[in-house]
């Protein structure tokens, strides 16, 4: 009997952790609790949450180590630098920030974390109040914004490690990954198969850990239903809302820009010939295996060269998440309002930096965003624990960014190939 995709066991995870959650709400009262054997399922609702976001804590800082150091020496050590690696850097790298941005006006506009006029926090059951929260984040305002460059470099990289300072956790995988390809090739090469190992075992790691993901997410979302009923439901469906939104203003008005400004294609006839890999990544919700179809749609409906191809799109695969970007800011912006909290441009370029860097780092990973965003919000103090309320859409979401990641892709291959001096089936002067 085929076993049950992952994403269909976490859809069905939410929808029994609705009833649940509701069932339990609507019996509590103030001075009674249903529960088991003198435990109340609420107890054991933050308990099953608990479990799974102390398992993703406990893998973040040695996945994003190793999988930075990999990925640099990478790019950096087989010649790809050059003039085609340089177009497709600074395209990935553009239409990132281009993203990050999109979603910080959004939700900066809507912000949906406010409700009438108030915080959102009850309504979602955050831990911690707002004044305790606003601590933890005041300290890191960093007004000047040189303040953010000075954490990046930290003076003790294990006591950063063990704080969770995860700004120069980044910065020093960077560094190692490039100098590591400028040491003789026989150390290089006993380094690289070290932390090519420790990622490809954080990786099985991960993993291990999202087969447990249906359980974590009935835990978590039945927690927050059976403590604020289902008027979770309704910010939720607006933060929803607004990063649908802002994955089409980047998808389907930047890009297309780009397209037709710098690439000299049409934009509607690059997006009809890649659209099989496209709904391929909206079903799988993986840019990885979603790559075979995405380098086919590309050569074949796009006319791109296997030369471009080959080289543009599995770079893309692994580093360039516009969708992902989007997500992970939005997502930090939203719990920052939820608690009441105004971030000053200080923490808001953080948030852009560390998300940039976070999707770069954790691309490959299984639901990448919860631990992107588990990174965001250590970096700038928000609480951890808040992610649990970003699950009850959190697969759709994730469907819909992955797919614009791969859109993101294509046109990365398509403009490449222009600039290279390839015609294309899609160009601007050719007819039909």
């Amino acid at each position: 009997m085929p076993k049950l995709a992952l994403h269909w066991q976490i859809l069905i995870a939410i929808a029994l952790a609705g009833i649940a959650g509701g069932l339990v709400n609507s019996y509590t009262t103030e001075t009674f609790a249903p529960g088991l054997f003198g435990v109340p399922f609420v107890a054991v609702f933050d308990y099953i949450g608990a479990l799974f976001l102390n398992a993703l804590k406990m893998i973040i800082v040695p996945l994003i180590l190793s999988s930075i150091i990999v990925g640099v020496a990478n790019i950096g050590s087989g010649g790809n630098l050059g003039a085609l690696g340089g177009k497709t850097l600074l395209f990935y790298v553009t239409t990132s920030l281009v993203a990050i941005f999109i979603g910080l006006f959004v939700v900066n506009t809507v912000q949906p974390g406010i409700s009438d006029g108030e915080p959102v926090r009850e309504m979602l059951d955050l831990e911690g109040s707002a004044d305790t929260v606003r601590g933890l984040v005041e300290g890191k305002d960093a007004s000047d914004v040189a303040e953010i460059f000075l954490r990046m470099i930290p003076p003790n990289i294990v006591m950063a490690a063990a704080e969770g300072q995860m700004l120069g956790i980044i910065f020093f995988a960077m560094l190692f990954g490039y100098f590591m390809t400028r040491i003789g090739h026989e150390l290089a090469e006993t380094l690289f198969r070290f932390w090519d190992g420790v990622f490809n075992v954080m990786m099985r790691m991960t993993e291990f850990i999202m087969l447990f993901a249906p359980i974590g997410v009935f835990g978590l979302v039945a927690s927050t239903i059976s403590n604020a009923g289902f008027d979770a439901v309704k910010p939720l469906t607006v933060f929803a809302l607004c990063v649908v939104a802002a994955l089409a203003l980047h998808a389907f008005v930047f890009l297309p820009l780009l397209l037709r400004a710098v690439g000299r294609v049409r934009p509607f006839k690059v997006l009809k010939g890649v659209s099989p890999a496209m709904l391929t990544a909206f079903s799988t919700a993986s840019s990885s295996a979603t790559l075979p179809v995405t380098i086919e749609s590309v050569e074949k409906n796009v006319g791109v060269s296997n030369k471009v191809s080959s080289f543009v799109l599995p770079l893309g695969a692994t580093v360039n998440m516009n969708g992902t970007a989007l997500y992970e800011c939005a997502a930090a912006l939203f719990i920052a309002q939820a608690y009441g909290l105004e971030l000053t441009l200080g923490v808001q370029f953080t948030i852009v930096l560390v998300a940039l860097l976070t999707s770069i780092g954790v691309a490959g990973v299984p639901s990448a965003s919860l631990v992107a965003i588990a990174i965001i919000l250590t970096a700038i103090g928000l609480p951890i624990d808040a992610i649990g309320a970003l699950l009850l859409f959190d697969r759709i979401l994730d469907m819909c960014r992955t797919s614009v990641n791969i859109w993101g892709d294509c046109c990365c291959a398509t403009i490449v190939a222009r600039l290279d001096g390839e015609q294309t089936n899609v160009a601007l002067e050719r007819s039909g």
